[in-house]
């Protein structure tokens, strides 16, 4: 049976935030960064907020944040996120796209997260969301620390590639099915199916929309999920895992692929 999907971007199409900057002042009351890297990646986050980087400034930022993490314990990174996420993206969450995922869910399509933002933040994340699949990107470790180097970067035209990996393995008919993003990196995610959704887009992307006659979406309310009445915080979907896709990095930093396929067993 042919199904369907509906791939979500993360950063300012679901969250109003850039997701790996915003675990930058956890990280540093950890111990894993200092005063310095919190103010830059805070600027960092003022620039990707205004619209105002390029792929070249996201690439610089991704260089810094996967060097910076190379030596940290990844347990501990684990545990600092499970900590902090309720408290720093619950309120982040736009009810419009909170909204959208129930709709999906209704309908009886699959919801995936792709973002390129680092799996141990994004997999609760999209736990969270009752997302059922997430595509993300995934750092090297070795012995139980991060190498600084990058397994599978979740960026640009890897996420169109990941998609299309997932669809073989779920049989998603993606003429079918939707994708939903703010940046113009997300281009070929966008043209992998046949329903794109431009959100918060940025000047590039919304040229491109209109060019192309794709609707255009205004995401700016944020609300805590627990303060939602609805199925979205009660269903408590997994994550699922699906066949690994390769290696691939974010726009603001760190960011791995990670989907996890449905279990049929407790």
């Amino acid at each position: 049976m042919v199904r369907q999907a509906a791939f979500f971007d993360l950063d300012k199409t679901v969250i109003a935030k850039s997701s790996a900057l915003a675990f930058s002042r956890p990280l540093y009351r950890g111990g894993l960064i200092n005063r310095r890297a919190v103010l830059k990646s805070a600027y960092a986050q003022f620039v990707f907020l205004a619209g105002g980087a390029d792929h070249d400034q996201m690439e610089k930022m991704r260089e810094y944040l996967s060097s910076l993490c190379r030596g940290w314990n990844v347990q501990l990174v684990r545990e600092i996120v499970a900590e902090t996420l309720h408290d720093l993206i619950d309120p982040l969450i736009y009810d419009e796209a909170a909204s959208l995922i129930e709709e999906h869910h209704a309908a009886g399509r699959d919801v995936v997260i792709v973002s390129s933002s680092g799996s141990e933040l994004v997999e609760p994340i999209g736990e969270m969301l009752g997302a059922d699949h997430v595509i993300a990107t995934r750092m090297a470790e070795a012995d139980g620390l991060y190498t600084g180097e990058i397994d599978f970067y979740a960026y640009a035209g890897n996420k169109a590639s990941a998609i299309r990996a997932l669809a073989g393995v779920e049989d998603y008919d993606l003429e079918q099915s939707f994708a939903y993003s703010d940046s113009i990196t997300d281009l070929p995610l966008l043209e992998a199916v046949g329903h794109p959704y431009a959100v918060n887009p940025d000047r590039a992307l919304r040229k491109e929309a209109v060019a192309r006659e794709w609707p255009v979406l205004v995401f700016n309310r944020p609300v805590q999920l627990k303060q939602r009445s609805s199925a979205l915080t009660v269903s408590s979907r997994p994550v699922l895992a699906a066949a690994a896709v390769g290696a691939a990095a974010t726009a603001a930093g760190l960011v791995w692929y990670a989907a996890k396929r449905r279990s049929t067993t407790a």
